[in-house]
């Protein structure tokens, strides 16, 4: 009898061992999710969709991962659940967890397309074009819009919704329309003036007197045309090959008064002055009693005769006298 009850004791066991090594090889399915898989929260959570699910808040949820929970926030928004309401969400699914204090939450963000407002102000001068305004112009928004977020995936796009024009004052307001991805638009308001511009040449770098400017050194930029004063440069002809009086700011308009062609005849130095006809060349030397560029014509006084006449500079250190200067030459 005593062999026999040792024996029931071995199969006993046995059979214990064999059902839990089958129960760690398989476990069961308890709930929707897998025992012995550890439920833990999400802490930062972005989400696409205008729904927020339990499997964005916790891990090994199964097959409750896609039951939804509550709304996402806005496009580029976010929103903070706390303790206490994810506890509600976890025992309202039967999902074993719990909070270790009071101060645990979740940030869930909603991913969005940026708008930026330059963008913005793209895509309402466009519609203005449309309704006659100068395509040249510059749009200032007067409200206060920085930039629109639109959900990623969608495809809708910022639009305008409606537009008016005043044509003599300039001035707009309307209404664009914002995708939020839930299947409904909403309006944002736009409203501004129009400035007429103008494109001029401008230097992309900082110039020091006395360097040629040349073509790389200048980029167009375009400025409302009532800041235009009546002496700045509009063609880059009166830019190339010229030098600044004194060192110029990169970016900004250019007065005509500020550059000057190359001077190939400074004053008081030293001049050969020449005299060429179909009969004769003649030289002589004279000083230079002001400053000359090319094709400028100066005062020369004649280092001989100390005669003063008029020469036209026509290289470095070289002017030209027309033949009824001849006296004075000699």
């Amino acid at each position: 009898m005593r062999n026999i009850l040792i024996i029931v004791i071995i199969i006993w066991a046995t059979t214990c061992v064999s059902k839990a090594t089958e129960a760690t090889a398989n476990p069961p399915i308890q709930d929707g999710f897998e025992v012995g898989g550890k439920v833990t929260l999400i802490k930062n959570v972005e989400v696409t969709e205008h729904l927020i699910r339990l499997g964005d808040l916790f891990t090994n949820t199964g097959n409750k991962e896609q039951i939804e929970v509550a709304y996402a926030p806005e496009p580029g928004e976010r929103v903070s659940f706390d303790a206490r309401w994810l506890y509600r969400t976890a025992r309202a699914h039967k999902l074993p967890w719990r909070p270790l204090s009071n101060r645990i939450t979740t940030v869930v963000t909603r991913q969005s397309h940026v708008i930026e407002r330059q963008e913005i102000k793209e895509i309402v001068l466009s519609a203005l074009i449309e309704r006659g305004a100068n395509p040249s112009s510059e749009i200032v928004l007067t409200n206060k819009i920085h930039r629109f977020h639109i959900p990623n995936g969608t495809h809708d796009y910022v639009n305008i919704h409606e537009i008016y024009y005043n044509k003599r004052s300039q001035r707009f307001s309307g209404s664009m329309v914002i995708p939020t991805g839930n299947g409904s638009n909403k309006l944002a308001r736009v409203s501004g003036r129009l400035f007429l511009t103008q494109e001029v040449p401008v230097l992309n770098r900082r110039i020091m007197a006395g360097q040629i400017i040349k073509t790389q050194d200048i980029t167009w930029v375009k400025v409302r045309a009532s800041r235009l004063q009546s002496n700045v440069i509009m063609s880059e002809i009166d830019l190339i090959q010229h030098t600044p009086k004194r060192a110029l700011r990169a970016g900004y308009p250019i007065r005509i008064s500020a550059v000057q062609r190359p001077v190939l005849v400074p004053k008081n130095s030293l001049v050969t002055i020449v005299l060429h006809t179909s009969k004769m060349f003649l030289t002589s030397t004279g000083k230079a009693l002001e400053n000359g560029s090319d094709g400028d014509v100066i005062k020369i006084a004649n280092s001989q005769s100390k005669a003063i006449i008029e020469a036209e500079v026509i290289a470095a250190g070289r002017v030209s006298v027309r033949p009824s200067t001849q006296l004075a030459i000699n």
